[in-house]
């Protein structure tokens, strides 16, 4: 009997019982990935937490091994989990994602570009009228 990855603490050094049935509705791919997420942020995988090879995962859980190695390499992606190869895919050691940076705002004229770029709208302010001759042209 092939050994099950999904359920088996002891590949795993802790349980990945994933409860796709409640990750809700979407693609394979999207409710294994939401799944994840959630044993990650639950403590249920901790980080540096060995996941299952894909195949194996993926005959497990009955779907795709694509689905499977799609959803483990978008979460790479994003953070959440780090792959190398011959060493296979783990829980990212900080598995939550950055909050993106918020920037203070500035006040408008602060933000005003210093010169308009804008085709047809000449700045006379800015024509250098010193290195031209006022007098008309031909004398």
């Amino acid at each position: 009997m092939a050994r099950s990855w999904v359920n088996s603490a002891e590949g795993l050094g802790s349980d990945l019982h994933l409860e796709l049935e409640k990750a809700g509705a979407g693609s394979r791919r999207a409710v294994l990935m939401r799944a994840l997420r959630e044993a990650v942020r639950s403590g249920r995988l901790a980080p540096g937490t060995r996941l299952p090879p894909y195949r194996s995962l993926a005959a497990d859980l009955g779907l795709a091994r694509n689905t499977v190695a799609d959803a483990y390499a978008e979460l790479v992606a994003e953070g959440w989990l780090t792959a190398r190869q011959g060493s296979g895919t783990r829980v990212a050691q900080r598995a939550e994602p950055a909050a993106p940076v918020r920037r203070a705002r500035t006040p408008a004229r602060a933000t005003r570009p210093a010169y308009d770029l804008v085709q047809g709208r000449p700045d006379p302010s800015v024509f250098p009228r010193s290195a031209c001759s006022l007098r008309p042209a031909g004398r």
